[in-house]
């Protein structure tokens, strides 16, 4: 049994919390991997004997960041990514909990296979583990897996990660089950039929490319029908990750009828457009596309205004063999768990989106969807927490890159906010001075 974290005073910090409405200097005080005291008045009730002292004066503590968007690659693949290296690039990313998705080989769509993925991340993750089950088994369309078993074994939410369920009468079927034991169905609406062959957002852009487009109703119409299918049941339902104006629109007029509907957008969706895919990059290959830069605005405005409750990484590796391939044949998708915050934090710095809103949107947002007791700095919450310096500039390289696979759609980017230290359960699982050293 390891024994309890040394005690953590953290001090002079600007604190940043959501979850109770906090943003003023202070300190924050962690005994027995728990938070005692956090905010202005906390070192009312003294420094605990041998604790650590941090002077966090001119930086910014955090919750640590909740990511319910992550794949990875073990089981089966673990050439792309272990839940080992996973959570040292979310770490580093300070992301404290991630929710990782079923696109594995086995499909995480009994309890077996999801107590394997908690049992191999007690032993090897440096961050929260949080496994999500498959709607249906082997990720097929067309057979509703144990929803209540796996709720029962632990299972915080439900959905078919890359896939869309095509089945309309199974897709209420799994629904109303997920209703009656208040399950979360996550869900990406991209119609396969009418992607086609698709690789990029259909319009002028693919044209001059000379690449097969995906229409905006690829995503409109099964966004739509799920949320009459949602009414329908009453089931509690996550647009898993929107990317269109007219998405936003259909989210935004839901909300009004379904109070339990919430939506998530990447960050991918929020920093570029379809421009970025330049000459071929197929980095820049992923799904849904990246959209016109309209569409990127109107995410930014949906994220602001309320209408999209969360930020996800949608964190996707690939190894070089799967993406270093003509456009059309690469795979999709992107790592993000180490640019999570820090492409975050321009739209902060760009004033497009409150510090505040941004902070919610990562940590006690999804917290709250998933049923965790994670993204708060309140006491009594686990300790997990993040130093953030705003103001640090830093460059993207490939050989910062922890995870497994290098496949970010932000290679050598320049960043401007940094993690310099997280915190999981009291303990330091990274610091950017030792980590350079």
């Amino acid at each position: 049994m390891s024994e309890a974290p040394r005690p953590l005073v953290i001090e002079g910090a600007r604190i940043l919390d959501p979850s109770r409405g906090i943003d003023e200097t202070g300190t924050a005080i962690v005994e027995k991997s728990a938070i005692r005291a956090c905010g202005a008045d906390a070192l009312n009730q003294g420094r605990p004997d041998g604790a650590e002292v941090v002077d966090a004066r001119g930086l910014v503590l955090l919750p640590g960041l909740v990511d319910a968007r992550v794949f990875i690659g073990e089981p089966g693949g673990e050439h792309r990514e272990t839940i080992a290296s996973a959570s040292r690039a979310a770490a580093a990313g300070g992301v404290t909990s991630i929710l990782t998705m079923p696109d594995t080989d086995p499909v995480v769509d009994d309890v077996a296979i999801a107590e394997f993925v908690m049992r191999t991340a007690r032993e090897t993750a440096l961050v929260n583990v949080f496994p999500a089950a498959a709607l249906t088994k082997g990720l097929a369309g067309a057979e509703m897996t144990e929803i209540g078993l796996l709720c029962d074994a632990g299972v915080k939410a439900f959905t078919d990660g890359r896939h869309t369920v095509a089945d309309p009468g199974l897709l209420r079927r799994i629904m109303t089950y997920a209703r009656d034991f208040d399950a979360l169905v996550m869900h990406e609406t991209q119609d396969a039929a009418l992607a086609g062959n698709g690789v990029m957002n259909e319009g002028l852009l693919a044209s001059w490319l000379g690449l097969p487009g995906i229409p905006a109703e690829a995503e409109v119409i099964p966004l739509e029908r799920d949320l009459r299918l949602a009414a329908l049941t009453g089931c509690r339902y996550h647009a898993a990750k929107i990317s269109l104006a007219e998405s936003a629109e259909v989210v935004r007029a839901w909300k009004r009828r379904l109070p339990s509907l919430s939506a998530g957008v990447s960050i991918d969706h929020l920093s570029l457009n379809e421009n970025d895919i330049g000459e071929y990059r197929t980095f820049f290959r992923l799904s849904p596309p990246l959209r016109r830069e309209d569409d990127r605005q109107a995410m930014i405005a949906a994220l602001a205004d309320g209408t999209i409750d969360i930020i996800v990484s949608s964190h996707d590796p690939h190894d070089a063999d799967e993406k270093r391939r003509p456009f059309a044949e690469a795979e999709t998708g992107a790592i993000g768990l180490e640019t999570l915050l820090p492409a975050a934090l321009r739209l902060y710095h760009s004033d497009a989106v409150g510090l505040s809103r941004i902070v919610e949107t990562l940590t006690i947002g999804p917290s709250r969807l998933l049923g965790l007791d994670r993204g708060t700095l309140k006491p009594g919450a686990a300790a997990d927490m993040i130093l953030v310096d705003l103001d640090a500039p830093h460059v993207f390289s490939e050989d910062a890159i922890r995870s497994r696979s290098k496949n970010t759609a932000f290679e050598n980017a320049r960043f401007q906010g940094r993690v310099l230290r997280t915190i999981v359960a009291g303990s330091t699982v990274f610091a950017a001075d030792a980590d350079e050293g």
